[in-house]
């Protein structure tokens, strides 16, 4: 089986990329409570001491990888610093 691997990009690419609306998988309630929980901590740990963490992401060319800090954690998007947006729908994982 092939493994796949994500492209390590800088957050200030993030906007020029172009996200499908589609989900990348179809997550069961709990595997969506567990990424929010995870999304949340993220979110703290960048508000109270700017901890960076990594994002693995696709767009609709790839799989995407950038080390950043979540600064807020909305309905459907993360937003990371000067207001660059990431949809929830397309996040693959997580890593703090």
């Amino acid at each position: 089986m092939e493994t796949l691997v994500a492209k390590t990009i800088e957050k200030e690419e993030i906007e020029s990329l172009n996200f499908p609306s589609n989900p990348i998988k179809s997550r069961t309630p709990e595997e969506q409570k567990a990424l929010l929980k995870k999304l949340h901590d993220a979110e703290k740990l960048g508000n109270l001491f700017h901890n960076k963490i990594e994002i693995v992401f696709q767009d609709s060319e790839g799989l995407k990888e950038v080390n950043t800090t979540i600064w807020a954690v909305g309905e459907d998007h993360i937003l990371l610093k000067k207001g660059v947006f990431i949809p929830i729908h397309r996040i693959v994982s997580i890593a703090i």
